[in-house]
């Protein structure tokens, strides 16, 4: 279900001081925005931003930077960066395909995709997140031996992203179909994880690490 448009979002989001729509003039300079020379993980589909915003907190020797184009979710998001005072968290309203307009080679040591849009149609499935388009390009702004975190609760989708991340040479490190959370102590969930785990639906998880 769509969220209902929030005309409040984009002004709000424009007097954030940690949302940047210019963000094109930065490519291949982000740790100068950071201040620091910190790897960068990149969250593609933030949503609402929990996942980035825990794991920010948890990990403040680590510059995250958020990636989502719909702004109705976003807004709370970004929110989030000023209410846990998150000084190594940025966010990007941007559409992902665009994405080498924002980032340089080998600039990211890590992307989380969560929960994204499976587009189960054969006719959109060009628009998913892990389309052998997009992974060509996530190619080159991930640095050598760095790894690509997916999870999602939609059997198929996964199935055909892996053969996807084959395509596309990336190195399968873990594929679960059912992921259980006593095996990830680490795992960070999202609003959707903890949803479907609610409804003990099974969660998969994969990861894959770029080698040339």
């Amino acid at each position: 279900m769509r969220l209902r448009k929030k005309h409040f979002a984009i002004p709000e989001m424009k007097e954030n001081p940690y949302v940047i729509f210019d963000g094109k003039k930065y490519k291949g300079k982000w740790k100068d925005v950071f201040g620091n020379d910190n790897d960068i993980y990149l969250e593609i589909g933030a949503g609402k931003g929990t996942f980035t915003a825990t794991s920010a907190l948890e990990n403040s020797n680590i510059n995250y930077i958020m990636i989502e184009m719909e702004t109705n979710a976003f807004i709370y998001a970004t929110r989030k960066i000023l209410d846990y005072n998150l000084k190594n968290v940025i966010a990007l309203p941007i559409n992902a395909k665009d994405i080498l307009e924002y980032f340089g080679e080998d600039e990211v040591s890590r992307i989380y995709i969560n929960f994204c849009n499976p587009w189960p149609k054969l006719k959109h499935q060009k628009r998913r997140l892990t389309y052998p388009d997009f992974l060509e390009k996530y190619r080159i702004i991930l640095k050598e031996g760095s790894q690509i975190y997916l999870k999602t609760d939609h059997k198929e989708f996964f199935e055909d992203s892996l053969k996807y991340f084959q395509e596309q040479k990336f190195v399968g490190l873990i594929s679960d179909f059912n992921m259980k959370e006593e095996d990830y102590p680490l795992n960070i969930e999202t609003e959707y994880e903890k949803k479907w785990r609610a409804e003990n639906k099974p969660i998969c998880l994969g990861v894959f690490e770029k080698y040339s």
